[in-house]
């Protein structure tokens, strides 16, 4: 009878133990967004054989880190699998970094003509959307789980609609490239792969330079821009893509009679055009959803001052098509306008 009592007693002293061992090992792990996730033990005990594995992609699903943006605080999602993005040259960005969104808004009618083939290529999903407009439901039944849109000149209550459909990350830039594309690889954990496109960028930007600068030598640019009513000529001042990318990344001189305009565009009298007297003009007629500038274009094509201009005597005048001009902002997009630029004003050149 003792000896039973004594098997008895080891026996369920050594099933508590195991029950022990087992609380200890199952237990709650904190992830870094705060969320609870259940763990077996360190990674070399799961880990058998000894090497040293990345945990499986699943277990960082759920992961985020703080944007702390202009419009507030949001976590982001470490490996977002629906990404939406209300920017087409950010998603240019992204995707040139190696990060493929899923959703890109678009519309038809500001895109250079190369972008929806682009898109389309690296399996992004283009969602067509008015320009003055928004259109919360149609976002809403995409289903995304995190939205990037510029936070610059961005409508907080805009931001408010969106962050009811998803995490929305208002990245603190504007468009241009120089400016957003470092912000979007620290966001995403891209910085080497910046570097990398930054560095192709680059070296084809100091090409095409050398090359125009070899050409043209003092010889003058202007890009005339016609609206509705009104022309206007591209300063060399501005923090603006288009603006950095002709006169101070390509190094092209702009005429004098121009040179201390300090905004994008400003209005200019066609009776000034042979004063302003260019080497070369890039002519912009410039299209916006709701705008005809037609008449515009036809007095200009017409006046006698326009004929006299000795740049379009000698067949200096090159078109500019707004979409790439403006919205075409890119790796893969300047990279194209670069090469119009060269093989426009260098005869023969099939660009740098």
């Amino acid at each position: 009878m003792y000896n039973r009592i004594v098997v008895f007693v080891v026996t369920a002293m050594l099933l508590i133990g195991l029950t022990a061992c087992s609380d200890g090992n199952d237990k709650t792990v904190a992830t870094p967004s705060g969320s609870a996730s259940t763990g077996t033990g360190s990674g070399n005990e799961a880990n058998h054989s000894g090497s040293e594995e990345e945990p499986p992609a699943e277990k960082q699903a759920g992961e985020t880190h703080i944007y702390k943006g202009p419009l507030g605080e949001v976590a982001v999602p470490v490996q977002p699998k629906k990404l939406l993005v209300m920017n087409t040259r950010y998603a240019e960005y992204l995707i040139e970094m190696g990060v493929k969104p899923q959703f890109v808004v678009f519309m038809p009618l500001l895109e250079p003509e190369y972008r929806a083939d682009y898109f389309t290529s690296h399996g992004v999903e283009l969602i067509e959307y008015p320009q003055y407009e928004q259109n919360y439901e149609l976002l809403l039944n995409l289903g995304p789980d995190l939205i990037l849109a510029q936070g610059l000149g961005m409508d907080e209550a805009v931001y408010g609609q969106l962050s009811k459909i998803a995490p929305t990350v208002a990245l603190d830039s504007g468009p241009s490239m120089d400016e957003a594309m470092p912000l979007l690889a620290e966001l995403f954990g891209k910085e080497a792969e910046y570097e990398q496109a930054k560095s192709a960028f680059d070296a084809k930007v100091a090409k095409a330079k050398a090359q125009l600068a070899e050409a043209l030598g003092d010889q003058t640019v202007m890009v005339l821009r016609v609206e509705p009513n009104q022309y206007r000529y591209l300063g060399q001042h501005a923090k603006m893509g288009s603006s950095q990318l002709l006169y101070t990344q390509l190094g092209l001189n702009t005429p004098p009679y121009l040179a201390d305009a300090p905004d994008w565009f400003t209005s200019l009298s066609a009776e000034v055009l042979p004063e302003v007297a260019p080497d070369y003009i890039f002519i912009e007629q410039r299209a916006a959803e709701g705008m005809d500038s037609t008449e515009s274009w036809n007095q200009l094509m017409e006046s006698s001052l326009w004929k006299g201009l000795k740049a379009v005597k000698e067949g200096k005048v090159f078109p500019l098509a707004t979409n790439d001009f403006v919205q075409g902002e890119g790796p893969v997009g300047y990279s194209r306008l670069i090469d119009y630029i060269v093989s426009s004003l260098i005869p023969g050149s099939d660009g740098a």
